[in-house]
């Protein structure tokens, strides 16, 4: 008999200590959050936010983009042509590349404060019109920094391939000969039509009463033009059909 309770109380002793050995990762620390030691997997959607957000492109970028194409760039207000309807429209300008931004939505107080020099981050679309390409159904987005461009002498690039190139882009035209100067409408206080010679070579220019106003000097200046006088000019290079300057500023230098 003792030797049988012997044996029952050897055996369950035996059975006792495996149980508490148990499986060996058992006993180790947990760090799972939830309680166990799954990897925690991230969300695939917010994992993928940032990769489908367009990033800001370069100035050659935006010239690669196809036309109606969404884009995103940061460039400088250099001047302002007009607010009307809660639109305004804008030459912008950044250290790569200049863009002319077409009725961007934006409040008159908010027109108001995008002074010349001011940064801002732009979302809209590239679009074209006869042969100008702009940026269009855009909003903004105003950032640190300021920058007010240099006229870029382009003198010796009228008639050349390359003279696009810098489009929109605040440029110089020196030591032009003045052809012809027409109100639009023949009428003194709308656009100035002027057509300027070069190497007997002519090309179109224009004071855009909106950009301008009628009682600036330029637009004062122009008006006294005459046929031979020889000028040196500065504007956007605006597109329409070709090369067609919107002059900010015209000194006469000979007669």
């Amino acid at each position: 008999m003792k030797k049988i309770l012997v044996f029952m109380l050897s055996a369950v002793l035996a059975v006792s200590m495996y149980s508490c050995g148990g499986d060996k990762n058992q006993n180790e620390p947990n760090n799972s959050p939830n309680g166990n030691n799954e990897t925690k997997v991230e969300n695939p959607i917010e994992e993928n936010k940032e990769k489908d957000e367009i990033k800001v492109m370069t100035h050659d970028e935006f010239e690669a983009a196809e036309l109606e194409s969404p884009i995103v760039v940061e460039t400088y207000i250099q001047a302002k042509q007009s607010w009307w309807d809660n639109k305004g429209t804008f030459y912008t300008q950044a250290e790569d590349g200049a863009y002319f931004v077409y009725e961007m939505a934006c409040t008159e107080e908010e027109y108001n404060k995008l002074v010349p020099g001011t940064k801002v981050r732009l979302s809209g679309y590239k679009a074209e019109w006869s042969g100008e390409v702009e940026i269009v159904d855009a909003s903004f987005e105003i950032l640190d920094g300021n920058f007010i461009a240099t006229p870029f002498d382009a003198t010796s690039l009228l008639g050349t391939d390359d003279l696009i190139k810098h489009q929109n882009e605040l440029v110089s035209f020196k030591g032009m000969t003045v052809k012809a100067v027409n109100y639009k409408n023949e009428t003194p206080g709308d656009d100035i039509y002027v057509t300027l010679s070069l190497d007997e070579k002519d090309y179109d220019f224009c004071v855009e009463v909106y950009l301008t106003g009628t009682e600036t000097d330029v637009y004062k200046t122009v008006g006294t033009l005459n046929a031979g006088d020889i000028v040196d000019i500065e504007g956007f290079l605006y597109w329409y059909e070709g090369p067609n300057t919107h002059i900010t500023s015209v000194e006469k230098i000979a007669q």
